[in-house]
């Protein structure tokens, strides 16, 4: 847990004191309603302001933890028989204008995100301020059937960034929000250009496992067959082992293999 803890860092309070106020400032509002949000995150410190922005702070320490992240993410790719794909951030600041532009991206295309609002730089920290989703829960907050009934929606999502040339590269049910009886995606990551055929086969593998232990392999594998062939299928199979070994999956990959393969077959 100290380890964790070291890896994480913490943000000294005054600091985030003024991340706040220059939020108030370029927003013209004159008081603070601060909640810091429970989330298992590695990345950046999330606070709600007023209940009307979500505020992700991103701190050098979070660009190292990313890198040893995205070293090991490569890694784990050269396992699967396929280069590395993922790109680290050099900082802060660049973490958070990547997401806040792949986020609008996401919005052209017609998959729900929170609303981007702006990308800045605070005293070398990285800012990113996006639309709050009040009352939201998780995919994995949910009962398996409401699950089922988000299934098919998760890998159209899925198919429109592939379409466009996007990938997500960090699916897992908690980057998918549910508000309003809507779906959302969350925290997109930075994946090399020539290596998108990989990171979508990656995606798709890491959306089969997220959702396996929820409503089961075979669920899983005929959403995804709604909108991927058989051939995208086994392609995302050859990934599922180094999926499975993320400390963030945990998903029978025999038996979600068989189905794909019933599938293709």
């Amino acid at each position: 847990m100290a380890f964790r803890r070291l890896l994480r860092g913490r943000v000294p309070w005054e600091t985030l004191e003024g991340v706040v106020a220059e939020v108030l400032d370029r927003y013209d509002e004159e008081r603070a309603h601060v909640v810091f949000l429970e989330a298992d995150n590695w990345l950046s410190t999330p606070m709600a302001v007023n209940d009307e922005w979500f505020v992700k702070v991103m701190t050098d320490q979070n660009s190292l933890v990313h890198a040893l992240l995205t070293a090991g993410r490569n890694l784990g790719a050269f396992s699967s028989g396929r280069e590395g794909f993922f790109e680290h951030f050099g900082t802060p600041y660049q973490m958070a204008e990547h997401e806040l532009e792949a986020l609008a991206a996401m919005r052209e295309i017609g998959v729900n995100t929170p609303e981007p609002v702006e990308a800045f730089e605070y005293e070398e920290l990285g800012v990113l301020v996006l639309e709050f989703l009040p009352d939201f829960e998780t995919l994995e907050d949910l009962p398996p059937e409401r699950v089922a009934d988000h299934a098919p929606t998760v890998f159209d999502y899925l198919r429109r960034m592939h379409d466009d040339g996007i990938a997500h590269g960090d699916f897992r049910s908690e980057n998918v929000l549910v508000a309003g009886g809507e779906l959302y995606f969350i925290d997109a990551t930075n994946v090399r250009e020539d290596g998108i055929e990989d990171a979508r086969s990656y995606d798709l593998a890491c959306a089969l496992g997220a959702l396996t232990p929820i409503v089961g392999a075979k669920a899983a594998v005929d959403a995804a067959a709604e909108h991927y062939s058989p051939e995208e299928l086994l392609s995302a199979e050859e990934f599922l082992d180094f999926v499975n070994i993320r400390p963030d999956h945990d998903f029978d990959a025999a038996t979600l293999r068989g189905e794909i393969e019933k599938r293709a077959s």
